[in-house]
């Protein structure tokens, strides 16, 4: 599908480090102008600056936002002007602080405007931002959700009934990697089973369950040799204590946690068995990768995880935070090939058929033209509204 005529999209996202909301802005980004359409990239003026390089990289020319307090008129007044710069027709805002900037500048300017929440879940946790939320919901023509339970959680938290929301799983694309190359970097023998697990170092993605599960499983004197790497994005507050527990429980020799990776691909392609011990989580990228470079899945039955594995079929669910659980779920898969080798199968087939980007890209198309042409109704209504007053 693609919407005629093409769009010049305002693509804002908040934060701007390697993580699962960038990867899916900048490769919905990619697909759109490859339809035809115009992306203009808007990211923080005093980010990292990863996303904004990997958009520049492509050949996207890239605006940024100021925020200089917390409630900051002037750059909704920025956005305004930028958009008018632009010329923009629609605006694309990612997570809470775009959500709420972008429905100001936008609607100031009666342009299109479409919020995708990627399931940050400290967006309503204070009262103020819940009202912020819910008036940029009342002032935007759609509002996304990655998963129906992340739609379920913020309706119930903003007040709001689910039909407010719409639901858009995330998309990838199928990367080809390398494993020969971290092989070597991480020293991984032939005969190692590899664990990869992808997410930033915070409490919420559950890397301590996993290494809690895996000193569990070197206690029992598993036979099968293993090694664990963390892709631990930007990073977080809990890098020092997962690196204190990993030499407190014997684990420095097999696990390693690293940061602010660009190949995830190659780890892919390293791994055999991909594990997302996540207690909070939408629906994450990293997992959809995962299923797509054809991995054995062991992951959390948490959020929207479920909407993208089903128990036993596509990968293998656990309770979150139960290590317990989770190492029982790893022996299975350390110990039997044939049954890595089938779960891996059919979480291919899963995601081909459901959690590409070609597909998330024609869903946001078709919200994108509602949009527009429920602008243009606006507009014609108030035309004829005027010259009707004037007629009288």
């Amino acid at each position: 599908m693609t919407v005629s005529p093409p769009l010049r999209i305002a693509m804002m996202l908040e934060s701007d480090g390697p993580g699962g909301a960038e990867m899916m802005v900048f490769r919905l980004s990619e697909e759109l102008r490859r339809r035809g359409h115009v992306i203009v990239p808007v990211g923080p003026k005093h980010g990292i600056g990863w996303l904004g390089d990997r958009f520049r990289g492509a050949g996207f020319p890239t605006e940024v936002f100021r925020l200089r307090r917390a409630i900051d008129p002037l750059c909704v007044l920025e956005l305004e002007r930028m958009f008018r710069e632009q010329s923009v027709d629609a605006v694309h805002s990612h997570e809470f602080t775009m959500a709420v900037y972008g429905a100001a500048a936008a609607g100031r300017l009666g342009l299109p405007h479409v919020i995708t929440m990627h399931g940050g879940f400290r967006a309503t946790k204070a009262l103020r931002r819940r009202i912020a939320l819910r008036w940029a919901v009342r002032k935007s023509n759609h509002v996304v959700m990655v998963s129906k339970a992340t739609r379920k959680s913020f309706a119930s938290e903003l007040g709001l009934d689910e039909s407010v929301f719409r639901t858009i799983p995330n998309g990838v694309t199928p990367e080809q990697g390398d494993p020969d190359r971290v092989r070597a970097e991480f020293e991984v023998d032939e005969s190692d089973c590899v664990l990869l697990a992808v997410g930033t170092l915070e409490r919420h993605k559950g890397h301590r369950v996993l290494l809690e599960a895996l000193a569990l499983l070197a206690n029992r004197r598993l036979n099968v040799p293993w090694k664990l790497v963390i892709a631990g994005g930007r990073g977080g507050d809990q890098y020092e204590p997962l690196l204190r527990y990993v030499r407190e429980a014997g684990l420095d020799k097999r696990v390693r946690i690293v940061t602010n990776r660009s190949d995830i691909p190659d780890l892919l392609a390293m791994a055999d068995v991909f594990v997302m011990p996540s207690i909070i989580e939408g629906l994450p990228l990293a997992l959809l990768e995962a299923m797509l470079a054809g991995k054995a899945i062991v992951a959390s039955a948490t959020a929207g995880i479920p909407e993208a594995i089903v128990h036993g079929r596509d990968g293998l669910l656990v309770p979150p935070e139960d290590a317990n659980a989770l190492a029982g779920a790893l022996h299975l898969l350390l110990t039997n090939p044939t049954r890595r080798s089938a779960l891996a199968a059919a979480a291919v087939v899963r995601a081909q058929a459901e959690f590409t980007v070609k597909t998330m890209a024609d869903r946001y198309e078709t919200l994108y033209k509602e949009a527009c042409t429920a602008r243009l109704r606006g507009v014609a209504g108030r035309w004829q509204e005027s010259h009707a007053v004037t007629a009288c």
